[in-house]
């Protein structure tokens, strides 16, 4: 029985009220609105929201309602059929389509209602806060699709951009004005009109000189004349709408839309040209995807070793320098209310775990010693008896060997949403309860600065373009939890994967080694590095200008020396991603909900030294050997 309307909690008046407000705003009663814990998502008559917090504060009222009025406004203004008709098939053309479009409906909403208009500026200045556009200095570390929908909403509505992104803005605003300045005074006269808006945008790509990924016969698509022609190309992009349809959510989120074809010709097409000087302002919208592959795989222009062009603008960087603590803070607590949700069974997991651990520790003492420590248990019989002599007694040496473990985690925006959560999860609760045990842990995570190249690829173009290059991004590794420190002092730092805009490009074999070498450092008597990936090697800047098996070839020399030669132990755990073919030692799990599980037993076996499946490579060896 549904409890009278006086009954219910704030919390449920809201959820009412936003809901409603959705189907009134989208002029759709048959809109069903959801809550749920994992964020926003967006389909065809579907909505859903954020959960909201009991304590619901203004500014976080302001900022619900911006992401409900943002998906409404695209219910009402936007036609997925002509959406898909004019999508640009290039990767970067296509980020820039999806957010002018994006930037016009929520301007069509904001110009009409001022109440709208304040909840989308709340929206888009938490969402461009947590992304950390306050602190961005250099303007290779936006995408060229994110700078274009802040300058087009800017110029639709005549507001200021959001707080926490004006300096993108501005210093975006005089190579952008330069160039589509005119462009943005016609978008804003057809802002009503889609069609023709989606032309104007697409001429507004080519005079960016983006390709558009399609024929040259195909540009003829935008001619109003060719209208027969198009109808063709629908049917061949028919995966386009389903993009366009999450689009909204993609906009909202700095994610992309499920369901692109990763392997599509367009994007093929598009890779054949240079990419745009100034790397880093390409898009970002497909994070992690398969890297496209070189032209130029003779020979003759193989290297023999890895390379990398230059390391001047490479990092390695504590977490909590990435963000400040406010942001921390509010991440962790994220983090917190999804850990509630798995905590059981993952806590079930983690505590078998430490039983197996500290059955292994438990201590065992020999008795009745002529000299060692002396045995209280025993002075009663001394009394009664003084012929007794004293007892003593002293502890056994345990199988159990000093151990430290370091967890390098994958932060290619392939992990973006329910991988790299679960994995910060999962982290978190590996930590605990190995601290409990008495066994040290490190965790680190591994990107890159920027997409497609950043100042390392700047620096490149100025250089001429020597050919083969090498690695040519700027790396970014980051340090979550030091071994030496203890889990309360880390346990806000691992919220930062959870933060839009971390999350880029992954150059493994170099992490690899860096996290490698590391524990090499360490005094610990067992060293073990568990690697959690979802993917091959991806960087776009260096894979076009190199042979295209170059990353991946060195990911695998770096895995056999550290497996044949190194005291470390390794093993790897493929999300979604056979990782076997570079691994001896690895599993691969299907859905990120395993992560925890899977961490908990594979360390497990790890621990069990009479484990064959994971005894080290090198006593294996000498096994061999003595066989022989």
């Amino acid at each position: 029985m549904s409890k009278p309307p006086q009954e219910e909690s704030p919390v449920e008046v809201f959820k009412r009220a936003t809901a409603a407000t959705v189907r009134a705003i989208a002029e759709r009663e048959d809109v069903q609105v959801s809550f749920g814990a994992e964020g926003a998502a967006f389909s065809a008559a579907r909505v859903k929201l954020p959960q909201p917090g009991r304590d619901l504060s203004a500014a976080e009222a302001a900022q619900l309602r911006g992401i409900a009025d943002s998906m409404a406004l695209r219910l009402k203004y936007h036609d997925d059929s002509v959406h898909a008709r004019r999508l640009p098939a290039g990767e970067t053309a296509r980020a820039i389509f999806e957010a002018v479009e994006q930037a016009r409906v929520e301007s069509l909403g904001a110009r009409r209602m001022v109440g709208v208009a304040q909840n989308l500026q709340a929206m888009l200045d938490e969402r461009y806060r947590r992304q950390g556009y306050e602190r961005i200095r250099e303007r290779s570390d936006v995408t060229l699709a994110e700078a274009i929908g802040l300058l087009a909403r800017e110029q639709f509505t005549g507001t200021a951009p959001p707080r926490a992104a004006q300096a993108v803005v501005e210093q975006w605003r005089p190579w952008l004005e330069a160039r589509i300045g005119k462009d943005f005074d016609e978008l804003k006269r057809l802002l009503e009109d889609q069609d023709a808006y989606a032309r104007a945008s697409r001429k507004l790509i080519q005079d960016l000189d983006v390709d558009l990924g399609e024929p040259a016969e195909a540009s003829d698509a935008d001619d109003p004349n060719a209208e027969g022609e198009e109808d063709e190309e629908t049917e061949a992009q028919a995966k386009g709408s389903e993009s366009a349809v999450a689009g909204a959510e993609a906009s909202l989120e700095g994610g992309a839309p499920e369901g692109e074809d990763e392997g599509s010709e367009a994007g093929a097409d598009e890779a054949q040209g240079e990419l745009m000087p100034g790397a880093g302002d390409e898009d970002s919208t497909k994070p992690g995807r398969p890297g496209v592959l070189p032209r130029n795989t003779s020979a003759e222009n193989v290297e023999a070793t890895y390379k990398i062009f230059t390391t001047a603008h490479d990092e390695t960087i504590d977490a909590a320098e990435l963000c400040d603590p406010d942001e921390l803070a509010r991440l962790r607590h994220l983090l917190d209310q999804q850990l509630a949700h798995l905590q059981s069974v993952i806590a079930r997991l983690a505590n078998r775990l430490q039983r197996r651990l500290m059955a292994k520790q438990q201590r065992a003492w020999e008795f009745d010693l002529e000299e060692g420590l002396l045995d209280t248990a025993r002075l009663s019989r001394v009394v009664t008896n003084p012929v007794y002599p004293l007892s003593y007694k002293r502890e056994k040496d345990t199988n159990f060997r000093d151990t430290v473990v370091t967890l390098l985690i994958d932060n290619s925006g392939s992990m973006r949403g329910r991988p790299i959560t679960v994995a910060a999860m999962s982290a978190d609760i590996l930590a605990r309860t190995l601290e409990r045990c008495g066994v040290k842990v490190e965790i680190l995570g591994f990107t890159t600065r920027a997409w497609k190249g950043g100042q390392a690829r700047e620096k490149w173009i100025a250089a001429g373009k020597p050919p083969n290059p090498g690695r040519l991004n700027d790396l970014r590794h980051i340090i979550y939890k030091p071994a030496d420190a203890p889990w309360r002092r880390a346990r806000k730092s691992l919220g930062l994967m959870l933060r839009e805009g971390i999350l880029k490009e992954n150059i493994d074999g170099e992490a690899l080694l860096w996290a490698h070498n590391r524990l090499l450092a360490r005094p610990e008597q067992r060293r073990i590095l568990m690697v959690i990936s979802d993917g091959a090697p991806v960087d776009d800047s260096t894979l076009s200008v190199n042979p295209g098996n170059y990353l991946e070839k060195h990911l695998r020399e770096v895995i056999t020396e550290i497996e044949r030669f190194s005291p470390v132990e390794l093993v790897a755990i493929g999300i979604g991603h056979d990782v076997t073919r570079y691994y001896r030692r690895a599993v691969t799990i299907v859905d990120a909900e395993q992560l925890g599980g899977t961490m908990m037993e594979k360390l497990a076996e790890l621990f069990e030294e009479e484990g064959k499946a994971f005894a080290p490579a090198r006593r294996r060896g000498v096994r061999r050997n003595q066989a022989a």
